[in-house]
């Protein structure tokens, strides 16, 4: 309820207040959004059922609607495709999970009382700064780091890597193999897991932050044990980032540099200038992060407790 009579006059409650900063806060993003981005999004939408051609006469795009062939092309002619899109949803289900298992554990670790708390946390956060794009960008241009990336690729083909032999002994042998395989891929990864965690962790940092000590306390007092206090006290509370965390590490994994479906279609546009093919990748590509988003709120969404 966001307004109130009260003497005959009509005013906003705190619900309502706090709703119309909200609306405040959003509205740069808005007139962003209409000013420079909904035109643009809109003749995209019509790239991909036309014919797109350079007209070097107008400087600029001439169309010609060609109804569901471009989409006919991406979805049942192109040999790739949906090939590489497979793949990179089974990626994101393997990473997304370890990416918010480490990033609370970390924030559990560096929410603790402890001597030089502040700077083993700027240290958590230094995967935040080199994953910026600078640095995203020397990685990828060093011919250094490329090299050391393939010595090190080639390495895990012949087991050398520290986990090679106990692979080969756990995974082969049976003993619940299909879980090992799983754990030695997110060891094998771990690199990869951390540096995609630093928001997460400053995330559910905040969030276990704002849970009152005196509940913790009244908890000790009627013999509940840590364990106990963390799945239904720290757990319950802070179940709503969980699930912004999950909206957040699965956009940030589908939009990484290294995603083979972004280079797919990067190769398309820049190189060929396949404007209609690159467009329908991007836009089907969109739908496809749209409905694993929509499918996790869905789920995790029912599990959720607000704690007022």
């Amino acid at each position: 309820m966001y307004f109130i009579k009260k003497d005959k006059k009509i005013s906003l409650t705190n619900e309502g207040r706090n709703a119309v900063a909200g609306y405040l806060f959003l509205l740069p993003f808005v007139i962003g959004f209409l000013a420079f981005m909904a035109f643009p999004l809109l003749e995209s939408f019509r790239m991909v059922f036309s014919r797109v051609r350079i007209d070097t006469i107008k400087n600029g795009f001439a169309m010609e609607f060609t109804g569901l062939e471009n989409l006919r092309r991406v979805l049942m002619i192109d040999p790739e495709y949906n090939r590489l899109l497979t793949e990179e949803l089974l990626r994101m289900a393997l990473m997304v999970p370890a990416i918010l298992i480490f990033s609370l554990f970390a924030a559990l670790i560096l929410n603790q009382q402890f001597r030089g708390r502040s700077f083993v946390r700027a240290i958590f956060f230094l995967p935040v700064i080199l994953s910026s794009g600078i640095m995203v960008g020397l990685e990828t241009n060093n011919a250094l780091l490329q090299s050391m990336a393939e010595i090190i690729r080639e390495g895990n083909l012949v087991k050398s890597s520290i986990t090679g032999v106990l692979e080969d002994i756990l995974v082969s042998e049976g003993a619940a193999s299909d879980f090992m395989a799983y754990v030695f891929d997110i060891i094998n990864q771990i690199f990869s897991i951390v540096m995609a965690s630093g928001i997460q962790i400053i995330i559910f940092l905040s969030a276990l932050q704002t849970i009152s000590p005196s509940m913790f306390e009244a908890a000790k007092i009627e013999g509940a044990t840590s364990w106990e206090c963390f799945w239904k006290i720290t757990f319950p509370i802070i179940s709503s980032m969980i699930l912004v965390n999950v909206v957040y590490s699965v956009v940030d994994f589908l939009i990484k540099t290294d995603n083979q479906v972004m280079n797919k279609l990067n190769t398309a546009l820049r190189q060929s200038l396949d404007f209609s093919f690159s467009t329908t990748m991007a836009w089907v590509y969109f739908l496809v992060v749209l409905i694993v988003i929509g499918t996790a709120l869905g789920l995790i969404s029912r599990k959720v407790y607000y704690y007022e």
